[in-house]
């Protein structure tokens, strides 16, 4: 080979390196536009870039019903009209019910409308000059508001009106506000990026940097009976009881406290939950919610061996405080298993590798040869979750064993309908259980995963959170409290039950059900199914004198459910059949729906050159311990595994061609 020929092929692998390094050494694939992405500072001094200035939460908790008022104030402090857009969460729980704008003097009652119908509407409205919001909802957890024509000086309060059921898990209570939405990953079945909807293209502040905006919360939790001890894992809280039954609280902190879930917990003075039946007369339908205590843990009389399959997320966004909490946890997991146990390891990002080809005993070397394996990644790269679960799902299972699979990752991903749709086609396999990392996960992702694999969600907002979701998970692993649960009615009529068929109870919460019913209220309800005690059965009497006068929440609350579950049957026959069912209870009872949304407009031409008016993007904080890595950008040190072999092989090329031409040379 010639000295320029040698050359020539040294410049040609240089520019290759040169090519492939860039690309390679990014957190996530995605192109412009349809990708989180960080604030950028500066541009037009005209423009005020921090529209949204405060949001203030108002919650009140009567037994076990929440409603809660959220008010967003956008205010334009620059000279420019402006159109204000923002990316926020909600509880998957939430029915969002009523909207509210409030313009100097004036107040504008938002409609519920047909979605793309509400899209044009708003369009039109801004065109016009007049000022105008838009609620849309993008994932059950995931709300974008647009206001259009905020001219400089206005001032503009937009009121959100949403209930939800909250139920007892182990005794405890607990109320979840999320504050923020997480920056997503797109990602599509392939494992390929693609155009992504709109709103996952969001800016975000870097990590550290807290939000500008003001934040406060206040919770009024009255109930029938004392209340017991009251607390946070999140937030600091200040307490006021202003009689046994009845508190105040408030957030003891200042500044910085929507950069993760707010959550409340609490404990009632009596120890035993109250089952019954509560009813709601309307003027043209009746409506009914059916609490039922759970039975009381055993000890299961027989422990069959079994297989675990952890499915753990090391992406990107893991990469710090989510990942050596998922370590922390993954070492409790595997530490308690028993020696008749198996297990097997999959850790994913944008590519996955199993610990071993097929599921090892729960030995203590194999135990700590997982361990030493998850404790050399920091976390980098996407998230490619549903290839993961495709080959999870693909390993022969041991017809000896009862398999359970464990996903472990802080979901912020953007394909959770597909990624429902995969379990839910495997659900002779095993259940899967769901462990979602951080400070403010993408709880519609843990849930729904729990949920089509008939298990069970578990939350960790931080290490100790860590050590007591692991037992909670291996109290319930061996088997379920109330097996085939079945609800039945005597005397009672009643129709569209929610849910149409009751999973397997793992947890110490009530079983609940939804309905309308009509005639008497008269009757009983019964309940039966198998407990590790044996058989199960209660009945609760029907109670005409607690019949109440129309009680709305009650009808939103059967509503949400309903469409949660319609949805739920979209996934799994991966379409759109009961888009309409779904769009007309949205109309009907005033709900924000995946094909509803609120839209309010002020009839007043207020903007006389609405063309001129700039669109700002409200940015998001980093999630609470969410690193830079999630949003892509460069590696500092820790490319997936495929890079490091890219630029091995580069090196060696290149090592190789030097010192070849060093021998041509000489």
């Amino acid at each position: 080979m010639s000295i320029p020929s040698l050359r020539c092929r040294v410049r040609s692998l240089l520019l290759l390196c040169g090519l492939l390094l860039p690309v390679l050494c990014t957190a996530q694939p995605g192109q412009h536009g349809d990708s989180p992405y960080f604030a950028i500072e500066g541009g037009d001094p005209a423009l005020d870039r921090l529209p949204l200035k405060s949001t203030r939460v108002e919650a009140r908790v009567l037994g076990v019903i929440a409603d809660v008022r959220v008010i967003q104030q956008y205010r334009n402090e620059g000279t420019r009209p402006l159109e204000a857009r923002y990316v926020f969460p909600g509880s998957t729980r939430a029915a969002v019910y009523g909207m509210t704008v409030r313009l100097g003097d004036r107040e504008l009652q938002a409609q519920i409308r047909e979605k793309q119908k509400a899209k044009v509407e708003f369009q039109q409205a801004k065109s016009a000059g007049k000022t105008a919001a838009l609620l849309e909802q993008e994932r059950e957890n995931v709300f974008q508001m647009n206001v259009a024509n905020i001219l400089p000086g206005d001032v503009v309060d937009v009121e959100l009106r949403y209930t939800e059921l909250l139920l007892p898990e182990d005794g405890l209570y607990r109320f979840v506000f999320p504050t923020v939405v997480g920056p997503r990953y797109n990602g599509t079945p392939d494992g390929e990026s693609h155009q992504a909807e709109p709103w996952v293209a969001t800016p975000h502040l870097a990590e550290g940097v807290l939000p500008a905006d003001a934040f406060t919360l206040q919770v009024e939790l009255q109930s029938p009976v004392a209340l017991g001890a009251i607390q946070s894992p999140s937030h600091r809280l200040s307490v006021r009881k202003e009689r046994p039954s009845q508190a105040h609280i408030e957030l003891a902190e200042k500044r910085g406290a929507n950069n993760r879930d707010f959550v409340l917990e609490y404990q009632l003075g009596g120890d035993d939950f109250a089952s019954g039946v509560l009813l709601s007369r309307g003027a043209e339908e009746n409506f009914f919610l059916a609490l039922v205590a759970p039975p009381q843990q055993v000890a299961a009389e027989q422990l069959v061996p079994r297989e675990y399959i952890f499915v753990v997320d090391i992406s990107g966004s893991m990469h710090g405080f989510p990942l050596d909490t998922t370590k922390r946890l993954m070492e409790r997991l595997l530490g308690s298993l028993r020696p008749a146990d198996s297990f097997n390891v999959l850790l994913f990002s944008g590519s996955s590798s199993f610990l071993a080809a097929e599921p090892q005993p729960a030995s203590p070397a194999n135990i700590q040869r997982a361990l030493t394996l998850l404790n050399t990644r920091m976390g980098s790269g996407g998230t490619e979750l549903l290839p993961a679960l495709r080959q999870a799902l693909a390993l022969p299972a041991d017809p000896e064993r009862a398999r359970s699979f464990v996903v472990v990752t802080d979901g912020y991903v953007t394909i959770e309908r597909e990624a429902f749709s995969l379990v839910r086609e495997n659900l002779d396999k095993a259940n899967l259980f769901a462990f979602g990392i951080g400070s403010s996960v993408n709880r519609q992702l843990i849930e729904g995963l729990a949920r089509a694999g008939q298990g069970e969600p578990f939350i960790v907002l931080d290490p100790a959170g860590a050590d007591r979701q692991a037992e909670r998970f291996l109290q319930m692993i061996d088997a379920p409290l109330l097996a085939n649960p079945q609800v039945s009615f005597n005397g009672l009529q009643v129709h569209e039950v929610e849910p149409p068929a009751l999973p397997d109870l793992f947890a110490q919460r009530p079983l609940v059900v939804f309905g309308k019913w009509s005639g008497e209220p008269t009757g009983s309800l019964l309940v039966e199914g198998r407990s590790a005690a044996g058989l199960y059965r209660v009945e609760l009497p029907i109670d005409a004198t607690q019949a109440v006068a129309e009680n709305r929440a009650l009808a939103h609350l059967w509503a949400r459910h309903r469409i949660a579950t319609l949805t739920d049957q979209e996934t799994l026959e991966r379409g759109y059949a009961h888009s309409q069912a779904i769009l007309d209870l949205g109309l009907k009872y005033s709900l924000l729906t995946p094909y509803t949304s609120f839209i309010a407009v002020d009839h007043v031409v207020r903007n006389p050159d609405p063309a001129a008016s700039a669109t700002v993007k409200q940015p998001l904080p980093l999630p609470q311990g969410v690193s830079n890595l999630a949003v892509g950008t460069p590696i500092p040190g820790t490319p997936e595994p495929s890079v490091w072999l890219m630029l091995g092989l580069s090196a060696l090329g290149l090592g190789w061609l030097a010192r070849r031409r060093r021998q041509l040379e000489a």
